[in-house]
């Protein structure tokens, strides 16, 4: 035990011959004793040996302080600059897209209503086309009817060419054939139309409710309808305009 102790223990070294013995621990200690030391300078006592002089390491640190706030104000002005650009940009573009879009739907708002209006306008413009042409239809068949009775007021022996032609219409194989006339156009038919009527024994006879102008045949073979009243009304029905022949519709109207 004792062998081992000393082999880890310091060493006891006896004081040269002729010295004072005196306290233990101010003896010379050998280096190989001696373990983590360094030597020891004034200037470096607990300071960083690297480090730079004190008055040099603040000068810089007062550049360094005074350059900081300038350059970040720099920066400062440059991102609210960039900002403004980008802020700018992104408004224009968004413009651009908001006018487009309400442009397509002012546009499609107008069209609708223009196409609205035009075919109100068509509808209105056609109705009119037609009441004037039914309007222009009735008043033409109106004066139509005037001249016809003036014309058969004027040259009544007009009436005796019906009657012909209507005699002249009745088939072949009717046997008994009559002729109705108005009274006053009885003599004129008689002296005009003797020879048709002497062809096929047909005989006339003065029927007050037959207008003037006209005639009614009837035979065994069916009857013959030459009335003005009758082919009036065929006419009118082509033209749609239901002008009656009995009426008097263009007469001027009576004062009180």
């Amino acid at each position: 035990m004792s062998s081992s102790k000393s082999n880890f223990g310091p060493r006891q070294v006896p004081p040269p011959p002729g010295s004072r013995a005196g306290n233990p621990y101010t003896r010379f200690i050998p280096r190989e004793e001696l373990q983590g030391f360094a030597s020891w300078a004034p200037n470096s006592f607990g300071d960083n040996p690297n480090a730079a002089p004190p008055v040099r390491a603040a000068a810089a640190a007062a550049e360094a302080e005074a350059a900081a706030p300038e350059a970040t104000s720099e920066q400062l002005q440059a991102q609210i600059h960039a900002a403004r650009q980008e802020g700018y940009r992104d408004g224009y573009r968004d413009g651009l897209v908001a006018l487009e879009s309400f442009k397509q739907s002012f546009a499609q708002q107008l069209a609708s209503q223009f196409g609205r209006v035009m075919q109100n306008f068509d509808s209105e413009l056609g109705a009119l086309e037609q009441h004037i042409a039914a309007s222009v239809a009735r008043i033409a068949t109106q004066l139509a009817r005037q001249v016809v009775r003036s014309e058969l007021m004027v040259r009544p022996e007009l009436v005796v060419q019906v009657a012909t032609d209507a005699v002249n219409a009745v088939l072949m194989s009717a046997r008994t054939i009559t002729v109705h006339v108005n009274p006053e156009d009885h003599a004129l038919i008689s002296l005009g139309a003797a020879d048709a009527l002497e062809a096929r024994d047909a005989r006339l006879v003065s029927t007050p409710t037959v207008d003037r102008g006209g005639c009614l045949i009837e035979s065994d073979a069916g009857t013959v309808d030459a009335r003005i009243g009758a082919r009036w009304h065929q006419a009118v029905q082509a033209l749609g305009t239901g002008v009656d022949w009995s009426l008097d519709e263009d007469a001027p109207p009576v004062s009180g």
